[in-house]
């Protein structure tokens, strides 16, 4: 199967499964996992930060990130189409009691005109603004980028406000090689910023959420709240390490590989896929044209020995990671076409 759905279908590589059987381990609770103590201190120094926190899931990581810098009854801004509001469980409801103040943003990018405009005040009447969240990449905007610029410009404007501003940063190691800027300057105006180690990273599970100090002394035990105390996880946490060594300086092939399938794609007939929009690893791209649904697409293509997703009737993901080679792609182009050959709209 070559899969395409998403970028944390990748397999450990080698070098992590050594490194998973051969790592030191303690008991993360009590603090005394070793591995788990490294991988925390390396994301620090990646992100710039003083502290991070290792995590099982990024949901949980923006989960405890919304819970320490609010207040219930508060709202927190984000794009509409932001993970936060849409793919984690209401957990910024369930768990924190604060609701969200959607800004519709084209391509997923929030820009400080935008949300100064959304901000509320301590009032009577309405819910107050209690922290700003950016996505970056953007998931459902197809991988979509911030500008260093534009990050500054929104945590300058928040903080002038007393607000705080959390990035979703699931593929923010993207990001830094779409822009050519290092991690630690995309993310030094932020207050806190989360990211995975299991999506093009390739580790087999885990995030880590980085702040202050503080900020992380009060995520843990919110972790713990969340289930989240995983004892001896230095066996996760060793292939995290490789994840952050290795796998950044090979991301560009994968931005490459999703660009190549884009301009394949929007060379079908029924199909619309603008390349020049492809920056990262995501393609969304239209299939309404073609007179086939995006789950009978999806349907065609699994028996055809091709993964690919729909994210509504009309549109549908491709995601590249290491698992998936430029051969891989040429592959799945050719099964596209086999799988649009019996609809009258895709020209057969």
């Amino acid at each position: 199967m070559i899969d395409l759905r998403s970028d944390t279908v990748t397999k450990p590589t080698p070098a992590m499964r050594k490194a998973m059987m051969e790592a030191d381990v303690g008991d993360d609770v009590y603090g005394e996992d070793p591995t788990v103590n490294r991988l925390e201190q390396k994301a620090a120094e990646v992100t710039g930060k003083e502290a991070a926190l290792f995590l099982p899931t990024g949901t949980m990581g923006n989960t405890i990130a919304v819970k320490i810098h609010t207040e219930h009854g508060q709202e927190v801004i984000c794009d509409a189409r932001s993970h936060l509001l849409n793919y984690e469980l209401a957990m910024m409801a369930w768990f924190s009691g604060c609701v969200a103040r959607a800004i519709p943003a084209e391509d997923g990018i929030l820009s400080w005109n935008q949300i100064e405009g959304q901000i509320r005040p301590l009032g009577p009447h309405w819910a107050p603004t209690g922290l700003i969240e950016i996505e970056n990449t953007h998931n459902m905007a197809g991988g979509t980028v911030y500008s260093p610029s534009a990050i500054c410009e929104i945590c300058a404007g928040a903080h002038e406000r007393g607000l705080k501003v959390h990035m979703d940063g699931a593929r923010v190691f993207n990001a830094s090689v779409a822009t050519g800027v290092p991690v630690s300057d995309l993310v030094s105006a932020t207050d806190t910023v989360m990211f995975c180690l299991s999506k093009g990273l390739g580790a087999p599970v885990g995030s880590l959420l980085a702040g202050t100090a503080e900020a992380m002394a009060r995520g843990r035990l919110y972790r713990k709240r969340l289930g989240g105390g995983m004892r001896q996880a230095g066996v996760l946490a060793a292939a995290g390490l490789i994840a952050l060594e290795q796998t950044p300086k090979r991301l560009a092939v994968d931005h490459a590989n999703a660009k190549f399938l884009a301009e394949g794609l929007g060379r079908m007939r029924g199909i619309q896929a603008d390349a020049s929009k492809v920056v990262t690893n995501i393609v969304i791209f239209n299939v309404a044209a073609t007179g086939l649904s995006s789950a009978e697409i999806s349907g065609r293509l699994k028996r055809l020995g091709v993964l690919m997703n729909g994210i509504n009737d009309r549109e549908m993901r491709a995601v590249t990671h290491y698992d998936v080679d430029r051969a891989g792609c040429e592959k799945a182009l050719l099964v596209m076409a086999e799988a649009l050959s019996g609809s009258t709209a895709a020209g057969a």
